[in-house]
């Protein structure tokens, strides 16, 4: 991306530059020192000169390689798929077999707009399994779900409803703390905001879209992250995508995670900044990267970086991993970086207070630059939001363009926001948000646990709500997803390209909505289908954790 010309594009280029030059504080005396409180435990006292544990001595993550036999059967597989593949377009393209495929019309002297192998997948390998996703559902995305059973006549082309309604156990939804429901005091005052403010705000918050509830919500978001000021985006994608081209740009670099969600990915693209990625939660690798980056500067000139901004995940949505927060801040202070923290899978879902990695870790949230996280899951809710000083938020409010031409947020999903971190931080007079958060963990560590004891493998951290287990095959990602809708439990499958082509998976995502009735019924369908389609590969011992370290709140 080229750099703009003239005057104002200099100034702007200058604020983008010293935006984020705050200086942080060097004490850290309100915060535990080593202070990591594992779900609810307290690791020591400040002050105290006895020994205290380490943070890593209590992080557990598992990551176990794919069997050899496994991962070659699984290339067969789909070596097989692409075979068949071929034979057929070839059937379709001399009339043998008709093709109901939407095809792009080759028109002379224009390239195609499809990619030939993208087009060649979704035709031939997804829509064998397209009834595994997509699916319509027609209730409330809560504990249980309504899924409305869908038949297909032509083997995945084309789906009829059948106008029957599945009841089933959700496993699929981001519904962490179990607030996405249509009853109860935070659906009550959703309704009363909705009469008194409408849905559409038609306007954005630089014009006539600015109201009291957003300047509610905005210094509400700040107080709960601790930070000194917070800014709210109506879409959580665009928090990232349309934000960082406001932070960096061209002459600055960005080691992203290799990990890292698709919306820090663009969000890194558009910026016109140079892009390192890392490999996944590698802290010599990171170290590696930025000394380099220090020693060496830019490619060609060895001019030194305008800024040097670390983005990672506080927990991977895929993976289930937990970022390793202690030490990205150790490198980004012994070399001068900024750190970009994205709190979409864990705001509200980590931490003794629901307050994500960094309350889960103990740190200081003012030692990190910019705190990104999203309404859409623990909030039960849509939108997203970016934390950090006034400085910060004030540049992010002329430049982003994310605040500056989007819509304003619809009243009703900023009250739901507001309602349920009310209830998160006991505003609202009760223990409810404590015992949201509680249920959250317990049921976190009782599930991954027995999974883990039943031989499945299982990647990710013992205190992450998403819980992915290897399926490898892509004939059992369909049949696993089937099987267990059969039974009467809702799962999302993930398989290539979201994933690598062998390390294709079924996601479970943990809710405090998940009674123990209702994930002991989970765990024996898995057995059951676990069974069918031989799916316990682990060779690892199980791992020792426990789900009596956390303390239920009746």
């Amino acid at each position: 991306m080229a750099t703009g010309r003239g005057s104002i594009n200099r100034k702007l280029e200058d604020n983008k530059k010293d935006v984020l030059c705050t200086q942080m504080p060097e004490s850290h005396n309100n915060r535990p020192k080593n202070g990591h409180k594992n779900g609810l435990r307290s690791n020591g006292k400040n002050g105290s000169h006895t020994s205290q544990p380490r943070w890593d001595e209590d992080f557990f993550e598992s990551f176990e390689e794919t069997p050899l036999l496994v991962a070659i059967l699984t290339y067969l597989g789909y070596g097989l798929l692409v075979v068949i593949g071929q034979i057929r377009d070839l059937m379709r393209a001399y009339g043998i077999e008709k093709d109901k495929s939407c095809t792009e019309p080759k028109l002379e002297g224009f390239v195609p707009l499809f990619l030939s192998w993208e087009s060649f997948y979704t035709r031939n390998l997804y829509r064998r399994a397209r009834d595994c996703w997509n699916r319509p559902i027609s209730s409330c995305a809560g504990g249980r779900i309504d899924v409305m059973e869908r038949v297909s006549p032509d083997y995945g082309w084309n789906f009829q409803l059948t106008g029957k309604k599945l009841n089933v156990m959700n496993f699929g939804s981001y519904n962490y703390l179990g607030f996405a429901e249509n009853s109860g005091p935070c659906c009550d005052q959703v309704q009363a905001v909705t009469e008194k403010y409408g849905v559409g705000v038609c306007a954005s918050r630089q014009e006539m879209g600015y109201m009291d509830i957003h300047r509610e919500l905005d210094l509400l978001v700040a107080e709960f992250l601790g930070v000194e000021a917070a800014i709210t985006i109506p879409m959580g994608f665009a928090t990232n995508s349309m934000n960082m081209p406001a932070l960096v740009s061209k002459g600055s670099l960005i080691l992203s995670d290799e990990l890292n969600h698709a919306s820090l990915v663009l969000g890194s693209r558009l910026s016109g900044a140079l892009i390192r990625t890392y490999k996944h939660n590698d802290m010599d690798d990171l170290e590696m990267k930025l000394r380099d980056a220090v020693c060496n500067g830019q490619p060609r000139t060895h001019r030194p970086w305008k800024k040097i901004l670390i983005v990672v995940e506080g927990v991977y949505s895929m993976e289930g991993s937990i970022i390793r927060l202690p030490d990205v801040l150790r490198l980004k202070k012994k070399y001068k970086a900024y750190v970009y923290l994205d709190e979409a899978h864990s705001i509200g879902a980590m931490g003794p207070h629901g307050r994500g990695v960094v309350d889960y870790f103990g740190l200081d949230p003012r030692d990190i630059d910019i705190m990104m996280g999203t309404f859409t899951k623990s909030f039960g809710s849509a939108g997203g939001y970016i934390g950090g000083s006034k400085s910060l938020i004030n540049h992010l409010r002329t430049q982003a363009h994310s605040f500056i031409y989007s819509t304003s947020m619809s009243p009703p999903v900023a009250q739901q926001v507001i309602s349920v971190m009310k209830v998160i931080m006991g505003k609202d007079g009760t223990n409810q948000g404590m015992k949201h958060i509680r249920q959250l963990a317990w049921n976190t560590r009782y599930f991954r646990k027995r999974l883990q004891d039943r031989g499945y493998i299982i990647y990710g951290n013992k205190d992450s709500p998403v819980v992915p287990l290897l399926l490898y095959m892509p004939s059992k990602v369909a049949m696993f997803s089937r099987e267990t809708l059969k039974r009467g439990m809702a799962t999302v499958v993930v398989g290539f390209p979201a994933t690598p082509l062998i390390e294709t998976r079924a996601r479970f995502c943990l809710s405090a909505a998940h009674t123990k009735e209702m994930l002991d019924e989970a765990l024996k369908i898995i057995d059951d289908v676990g069974d069918l389609l031989r799916l316990r590969y682990s060779s690892l011992k199980p791992p020792d954790f426990s789900e009596k370290d956390i303390q239920l709140i009746e």
